[in-house]
């Protein structure tokens, strides 16, 4: 699983991790009931405090996001995947909704504005995951 993590975007690392996850649970590139990866393997991965994994992976078993297996490890709960996929539009149209909006108040036009995000669409990079199966759509989890 590819996460991004930036430490300078303003995003507390824990909850960039916690969006992440869910984002690849929404994505189908963590399904119901496969293990996420250990704190440990995690924390070294992304070069982070395993305390800042284990505080992201509490948040996401107080969200219903993942569930303790016993002697196993955490695993996605059934049925995340629709709250994941839920929690990702909601969070990105929030987003859009913000942007939108400062945009508006700079004293931007609706076509500008409109202008700005037809060329962001276009700019996009693919999403792009390194670990997936060739065989599986690729998809961003951030």
């Amino acid at each position: 699983m590819l996460f991004d993590i930036r430490p300078d975007n303003g995003v507390a690392i824990y909850d960039q991790v916690v969006r992440q996850v869910k984002f690849a649970v929404a994505d189908g590139v963590l399904r119901e009931g496969e293990l996420a990866p250990s704190v440990r393997e995690l924390a070294r991965q992304l070069t982070i405090n395993p305390n800042t994994v284990a505080r992201a992976y509490n948040q996401l078993q107080s969200d219903g996001v993942l569930e303790t297996i016993r002697g196993t490890g955490l695993a996605v709960k059934k049925k995340a995947s629709d709250r994941c996929r839920k929690e990702r539009v909601a969070l990105i149209g929030d987003r859009i909704r913000q942007a939108i909006a400062e945009a508006r108040s700079s004293g931007l036009s609706v076509d500008e504005i409109r202008d700005l995000i037809e060329q962001a669409l276009r700019e996009a990079p693919d999403p792009v995951f390194a670990d997936t199966d060739p065989a599986t759509p690729s998809s961003e989890a951030q």
